[in-house]
């Protein structure tokens, strides 16, 4: 049975790739938490383009920001690791400084920025995942993953707390936190490089350009699990203001709650499961998703009674579902992974991930129309066969 790793906030710094390294994740994800959320109010108000238009021209960085991580996996695999870390990191800072420069209407120079930070943004989770698999090895590397995670939910939270105090200076105020954003990427990133590590090669050069472990099943998988991640942000808001007609305050402490709740749960539920294997510990994430999503059910059935507050309940159950499922998925791929395509094979992950996350809200808005058993009894259902799919 496999030991349980103990939570040593110095050797788990350094097995997240030590001080400097952690410095500029903290960087970049205050950074990150600044702007991101509220880059489509930025091009409405900034910049005077439709709601639709902004919308396209995001979703559209996005995508095509997926299109690029076959070539960072392949970078990667030559034995990169910080380099490649801070190159997406500066990738954001050119999509800052563009959207820094372009005029109101432009709305093709808005989508050129949003591209540069969607590929930066989808290159940095494979990129770091490979350093700190590198750094650290077993579970040591499972708790720095996750230490790493809630380090950057800290990160995002603060940024977007000091964004929303800075939002009533309208777009003023928004191209200062544009321009703030872009700093601290420039930061993050002379940080990251400068930790200097690379990736000796483990194998022959034939070996090196060798195939990448297929994983279709896991792959198919990550796709319905990561739709958890949006149902803080899409699914509860759009229920409870649109179905269950409660204020917004109730969404916007959910939200608070989450982050919270990773932030300080994420390390030590991933170390307490530690003792499970990472396939076993996948599966039982996604049971309690689905557990999650019956409940969420069950609170917005017609005739519940309970309304608003069996919703923030039942969205606690949810979070330490995603917990649990963010705190293995990573990990079993790398342990997975063979050392000459770890990169090919976390880049392959990233795209289902990515992939879930672009298609999530398209399904969550289409199947919530139609009722509270169309949209978590098939979420519910999804989940519990790709749970099955991991175990077996």
């Amino acid at each position: 049975m496999p030991t349980t790793t103990k939570i040593r906030p110095r050797a788990l710094v350094r097995a997240s790739g030590g001080p400097r390294y952690a410095a500029a994740l903290a960087v970049d994800a205050l950074g990150t938490g600044l702007l991101r959320p509220f880059l489509l109010l930025y091009g409405v108000t900034v910049l005077s383009l439709s709601a639709p238009a902004t919308g396209i021209a995001m979703t559209a960085g996005i995508v095509a920001g997926l299109l690029c991580m076959p070539a960072v996996g392949r970078w990667l695999d030559r034995g990169a690791r910080s380099t490649v870390v801070a190159a997406s990191m500066l990738v954001r800072v050119a999509g800052v400084a563009l959207l820094l420069a372009t005029p109101a209407g432009h709305v093709w120079l808005f989508a050129t920025a949003a591209l540069l930070l969607g590929i930066g943004n989808q290159a940095w989770p494979a990129a770091h995942a490979a350093l700190v698999a590198t750094v650290a090895h077993g579970r040591e590397r499972d708790a720095a993953l996750a230490g790493g995670r809630a380090l950057r939910n800290a990160g995002m939270g603060v940024g977007a707390l000091i964004a929303t105090a800075c939002l009533a200076g309208g777009s003023t105020a928004l191209q200062a936190l544009a321009a703030v954003t872009g700093l601290a990427y420039l930061a993050a990133a002379a940080l990251a490089w400068s930790v200097h590590l690379h990736a000796r090669p483990a194998a022959a050069p034939a070996e090196a350009d060798g195939p990448v472990p297929r994983m279709r099943t896991l792959l198919a998988a990550n796709v319905v699990y990561v739709f958890c991640l949006n149902v803080p942000e899409i699914a509860l808001p759009l229920v409870l203001v649109t179905q269950l007609h409660a204020s917004p305050v109730w969404s916007a402490g959910i939200f608070v709650a989450n982050t919270v709740l990773v932030v300080t749960l994420q390390v030590p539920v991933t170390v307490l499961l530690s003792r499970y294997s990472r396939r076993t510990v996948l599966a039982l994430g996604g049971v309690v998703l689905a557990a999650s999503y019956l409940g969420f059910l069950a609170a917005t059935s017609p005739g519940h009674g309970w309304g608003a507050p069996a919703v923030a309940a039942v969205s606690v159950l949810c979070t330490i579902g995603e917990i649990i499922y963010a705190g293995s998925a990573t990990a079993l791929v790398t342990a997975l992974a063979p050392a000459h395509a770890l990169g090919r094979t976390l880049a392959r992950f990233e795209l289902s991930t990515g992939f879930g996350l672009a298609v999530s809200p398209a399904v969550i808005t289409a199947l919530a129309p139609h009722g509270p058993t169309a949209l978590w009894g098939s979420l519910a259902a999804a989940t519990l066969l790709s749970a099955g799919a991991v175990a077996t």
